[in-house]
């Protein structure tokens, strides 16, 4: 191209153009990766697919939601203890967890220990039955280890105090 510009007017000229077409051209790439971009959808952050809102096919108001996520940090567990055994359970307390099908156990620690007591849930998902009026407790884990955990799963939780 420089010895284009060297030729004269005319292939000065010829430069220019080509110069502009160039500029052009790379102008049409940036848009079109913009365009292709924002097509490309992402979630803002690592999460399970809590629950699906809308289906294939249907229509979507633009900047609403089409999927619900359950970060791994938000996964916790609730356990429902006896008034006679909340005494001895503590925040930071480590908690075991085992689940039907997997033989090692989950660790984690109490989050949560309600300041008043309930009636029993209608269901309990236990060995045996309940007292009629407990606290909830609330176990979290390091987000690689709820991960591996499924909301509404039954559990069996055993309090490790300090």
């Amino acid at each position: 191209q420089e010895k284009l510009f060297r030729m004269g007017p005319a292939a000065a000229q010829d430069y220019d153009r080509a110069r502009s077409t160039r500029d052009q051209d790379r102008q049409r790439v940036t848009q079109a990766e913009w365009n292709f971009n924002q097509k490309r959808q992402a979630a803002p952050q690592v999460g399970l697919v809590y629950d699906t809102l809308f289906r294939q096919g249907e229509w979507v108001a633009a900047g609403k939601p089409v999927v619900a996520l359950l970060p791994p940090q938000n996964i916790k567990v609730r356990a429902f203890v006896p008034e006679t055994q909340v005494g001895s359970i503590h925040y930071g307390d480590t908690t075991q967890v085992t689940v039907d099908g997997v033989r090692d156990p989950f660790i984690g620690k109490v989050s949560y220990i309600s300041p008043h007591a309930e009636y029993t849930p209608p269901v309990i998902y236990s060995r045996e039955s309940r007292a009629k009026l407990v606290f909830m407790i609330e176990s979290v884990f390091d987000p690689e280890v709820s991960a591996n955990l499924h909301p509404g799963q039954p559990v069996d939780v055993e309090f490790k105090s300090k």
